[in-house]
């Protein structure tokens, strides 16, 4: 196996940094205030990040992994994980509009199964930056088991008519549209009968926002006879189920190459500190209480690093979903744990300084906490993984 990334790749990512830094770093100190207090000014900061999809759009990074057809590139996966990983490793809070992925507000490869005459009201604006959606899979009642939902769809005449309720919904207070997955043949649930719509914003409810422990704040969304015409389903009746997991493979990827890329930032900012940082007449890098954990988050970073390459790797070579499902475990419970100890290492070398808002490393051990969570608990990760074994 040729583990060397390939020149045209290396190439991207160049551009893609020289991008970062020529329209984001501006706008990213421009507006650094608003990331110090607990609650962003969402009306101040929508239409700064609304302009760096359109400009990354435009540039040709934003939806890149999509089919040039509609307007990507057709990127890898593993090329959409490196870019990832470098908006991660920016540390810029802002880098992360620039590249849609793992934020469900740009486009999903699901919507290429909506029937083509709908495409320029759903797929091709997101795909252009111009409007977003959300995923509106997880329930109350159904996190980790998804296939326990509870959400309904009935076909009235040439509608299909939506009741549910969905919650921790990423974007879901801003988003144009919602890919919703309900229950549509209760006998068969995840068997073939969980279906996938788009959902215009102006047929569902938004609720609260539910947390504030990461930039991402998802709200709830009600779906109270909420009608979309017949053709508004993604794919095949009943197999929205199926094309949820398949999404989960690559999203696993890339929220494994967001972990690393944080994980790295935390470390390269700890270690500048421990080299500039004096204490008991010598710099802090001196002490081996300090460069121990620094050299040990190293190492946990190098392996985090090809856990993720491999998987997408994998994902690019492999069609079939289900035979790295357990390679997309490893990868997302291993990146997200080891990411989370080496942010909390570095936060550690900063002393009080570290547990300020304005502080570089607290952000960061605030998102990777939550991804330990998202796109399926780490427990659930080993789930997966035990079964895998046999057990």
């Amino acid at each position: 196996m040729d583990f060397a990334i390939p020149d045209e790749l290396t190439a991207l990512r160049q551009s893609f940094a020289a991008f970062l830094e020529r329209e984001v770093r501006p706008l990213e100190d421009e507006h650094a205030s608003q990331f110090w207090g607990d609650t962003p000014d969402r009306d101040v900061l929508a239409p700064v990040i609304q302009g760096i999809r359109r400009r990354s759009a435009e540039e040709g990074f934003y939806a890149a992994y999509m089919p040039e057809d509609v307007g990507g590139q057709g990127l890898s996966v593993l090329g959409t994980t490196l870019l990832v990983e470098d908006a991660a490793r920016s540390g810029m809070r802002l880098a992360m509009a620039a590249i849609a992925p793992p934020n469900p507000a740009g486009p999903s490869t699901l919507l290429l199964k909506l029937p083509p005459h709908l495409w320029d009201t759903y797929l091709f604006p997101v795909v252009q930056g111009t409007k977003t959606m959300c995923f509106a899979l997880t329930e109350p009642e159904a996190g980790s088991d998804a296939q326990a939902i509870r959400t309904r769809a009935v076909l009235e005449g040439d509608e299909w008519v939506i009741d549910g309720h969905k919650h921790y919904i990423t974007n879901g207070e801003t988003a144009d549209f919602a890919i919703v997955f309900a229950v549509t043949d209760a006998q068969k649930r995840a068997a073939g009968g969980i279906t996938a719509f788009v959902v215009p914003a102006d047929q569902y409810r938004r609720g609260k926002l539910q947390w504030n422990l990461s930039d991402s704040h998802p709200v709830e969304l009600f779906f109270d006879g909420a009608r979309v015409p017949a053709d508004h389903v993604i794919g095949e009746v009943g197999m929205g189920f199926f094309e949820a997991m398949a999404f989960l493979n690559a999203g696993r990827a890339y929220i494994g190459a967001q972990s690393l890329g944080l994980a790295e930032w935390a470390l390269d900012a700890a270690v500048d500190h421990a080299k500039t940082r004096t204490a008991f007449g010598k710099p802090l890098s001196k002490n081996q209480g300090v460069s121990f954990p620094l050299a040990r988050s190293k190492a946990d970073i190098e392996a985090i690093r090809w856990l993720v390459y491999h998987l997408a790797w994998r994902v690019d070579s492999e069609g079939e979903p289900l035979a790295i499902m357990g390679d997309a475990s490893i990868t997302k419970y291993y990146a997200t744990e080891e990411a989370y100890a080496v942010a909390d290492r570095c936060l550690q070398v900063f002393g009080g300084m570290g547990l300020m808002r304005e502080g570089p490393v607290e952000r960061v051990l605030r998102h990777l906490r939550m991804l330990r969570v998202v796109e399926g608990a780490s427990e659930v990760q080993l789930l997966v993984i035990a079964r895998t074994l046999g057990l």
